[in-house]
């Protein structure tokens, strides 16, 4: 019997259980597109029940399940070898949220819960830049962009979750409920329990947004401005970019403030003191809705030249602020950047990421730390490029991690190039805890790399 039907016949109710050849080749392939697994099922369920009777089925079966949102994973975290892909495209509700919260169902989009939130006025406080990632996706690993350095990671504005645990019990948790399976899930890669829904707490929002690209010649001309503006919290969203530009290096500070009338933003104020070259600067006015989904078009056309579909062997680090230039200058001078590269350079403030497992480097002072993420494109018709851009990867998070920084998790590395339970440490402890608690079969933590 296949694993199909013996599912189909196992689990009650009207559960879309799916095995056919188009499926499962669609599921055994990630955004990543550097591993292959082909799953024995994919199961689609509706409601939190649902995964409960698919995962107590998994666990008294000892089935391997990975989970799915929209597949952005980069190193086949949400495949698995002949086991059961739960697809949660499914569980896409956003719900009527009261006061300053909107409540989530993990498959929803982000674009989903912003369109809700504003709505009301109100907006999540942290947002990816793509914002077709789903809510139980970037919760998974944390979820981090350019408002992190006022407000944490995602996973720092959750109020609370419901879960379903690898044992089939559907919990409520938050940090005063089940705190040690709050702190299991959130930035846990799912090796405890699914993510169903999300409470997740809002701001007001704005009507407008000034974004600023601010250039720079000088690498540590752009890091000394980029740690005065999170710093001094000047503006509202900060990233920056490394850029290859007719063959010299440029540094692109992105600085972006929100505001409800023109009237409000003091340019002279918030740009004193910076040493940006202002023959190159752009300035750029959106709606703040508009600004929030910038990426939108962007997307549309990776898409249409292919681009979106080609390997991407992600990595993104954390640097402590005493070795980012070191860093950032070796990568720079020993890798080959190519036009459809994106680099990413910003600094957070550490005291803001409270995630037990989101782990950064350790700072003083409050010194910030950096992000740093090589957003490649790799030739899917070339084995030897992409073997070497994974090498890369191990070097560069050896390289990292020596120097006192971490990896973010779900980031495009080998399995065992990174001591996880060094970079964890007791986090990595009660997380292990956890998950004999709450997966004791061990079906979540099967399909996964760490």
């Amino acid at each position: 019997m296949s694993l199909a039907a013996h599912l189909s016949r196992t689990v009650p109710g009207h559960l879309h259980v799916v095995d056919d050849d188009a499926t499962l080749a669609r599921f055994s392939r990630d955004w990543g597109g550097l591993v292959h697994a082909r799953p024995g099922t994919v199961v689609r369920p509706a409601h939190a029940s649902e995964v409960a009777a698919v995962l107590t089925f998994a666990s008294d079966t000892g089935t391997p399940v990975a989970l799915r949102g929209t597949g952005h994973s980069c190193f086949g975290q949400s495949l698995v070898e002949g086991g059961l892909v739960m697809d949660l495209s499914g569980l896409a509700r956003v719900h009527p949220g009261v006061g300053r919260e909107v409540v989530a169902d993990a498959g929803a989009s982000w674009r989903r819960v912003t369109e809700s939130a504003l709505a009301r006025g109100l907006t999540p406080r942290v947002l990816p830049d793509h914002l077709g990632l789903s809510v139980g996706g970037t919760l998974s690993v944390g979820g981090l962009g350019g408002a992190s350095h006022r407000h944490g990671a995602q996973t720092d504005t959750v109020r609370e979750l419901e879960v379903v645990t690898g044992a089939g019990e559907v919990v409520r948790c938050s940090a005063e409920q089940n705190r040690d399976l709050f702190d299991a899930v959130r930035a846990g890669s799912g090796r405890c329990g699914v993510i169903t829904r999300a409470t997740v707490s809002l701001g007001t929002a704005a009507r407008s947004a000034r974004r600023r690209k601010l250039y720079y010649r000088e690498l540590d001309t752009f890091l000394a401005d980029q740690r005065t503006v999170v710093e001094q919290d000047r503006f509202d969203h900060v990233e920056g970019r490394v850029l290859r530009v007719d063959g010299s290096w440029l540094y692109r500070l992105d600085a972006t403030t929100y505001y409800l009338l023109p009237s409000d933003v003091d340019d002279e104020k918030l740009l004193a003191d910076l040493s940006f070259d202002p023959s190159l600067t752009e300035v750029t006015e959106y709606g703040y809705g508009e600004f929030c989904d910038r990426m939108a078009d962007g997307e549309r056309r990776l898409r249409d030249n292919g681009e979106w579909y080609r390997p991407h062997p992600w990595l993104t680090v954390f640097l402590p602020g005493t070795e980012v230039a070191e860093i950032v200058g070796q990568v720079r001078d020993t890798w080959k950047v190519s036009d459809s590269d994106t680099v990413l350079l910003y600094p957070l403030r550490p005291d803001r990421v409270t995630t037990p497992l989101l782990r950064l480097p350790t700072s003083t002072s409050g010194e910030p730390v950096w992000l740093f993420g090589l957003l490649t494109v790799a030739d899917p018709h070339d084995p030897i490029d992409l073997a070497r851009r994974l090498e890369r990867n191990a070097m560069l998070a050896d390289l990292v991690t020596a120097a006192g920084g971490t990896v973010y998790p779900g980031s495009a590395v080998p399995k065992g190039c990174v001591d996880w339970a060094r970079q964890l440490g007791d986090a990595g402890s009660a997380l292990e805890t956890a998950r004999r608690r709450y997966d004791p079969a061990g079906v979540l933590a099967a399909a996964h790399s760490w």
